[in-house]
């Protein structure tokens, strides 16, 4: 898969990860619901808005399964980052989603290399916010590297 097709797989992560957060649904029916409806499988889309590019759905899937999966190990990495009196849930939801999917990709993921991961989640980042969270899931994201990547 192109590096593309997996910059469409973290950016929908992120998306779902948010989604399961706000509404409760379970990893497995908002798999399905991406796969059935947000990537776009022809040239016109799905006719339900605007679909994704083409993803990596294989490493979307293993995103939001792995976040799943680890999201008491990933949250307390976090945690373990943010200033003294900072709570998790004190953090915008997109920015808890978008460091949850960082963090596992960075300590489960070792086919991705340490500056991609942080890059592209910085940008990812920047596409949903214009203030300072950029460099702060920067920092947390570099500083999480340096404890599970040495």
């Amino acid at each position: 898969m192109s590096r593309g097709q997996r910059s469409v797989a973290r950016l929908a992560a992120v998306q779902a990860l948010y989604q399961m957060e706000v509404s409760g649904a379970g990893v497995e029916a908002v798999i399905r619901e991406f796969s059935d409806h947000r990537f776009d499988r022809s040239p016109e889309g799905d006719g339900e808005g605007a679909p994704l590019a083409a993803a990596d759905e294989a490493f979307f899937a293993d995103l939001v399964r792995g976040v799943v999966d680890h999201q008491r190990e990933i949250d307390a990495a976090v945690v373990g980052k943010l200033a003294a009196n900072w709570r998790l849930e004190r953090l915008d939801a997109t920015v808890r989603a978008i460091l949850r999917a960082g963090v596992f990709e960075l300590a489960h993921r070792s086919d991705v290399p340490t500056e991609v991961a942080i890059d592209e989640y910085v940008e990812l980042t920047k596409s949903f916010f214009d203030g300072p969270e950029g460099g702060f899931v920067n920092g947390a994201l570099d500083a999480v590297a340096r404890d599970v990547r040495g």
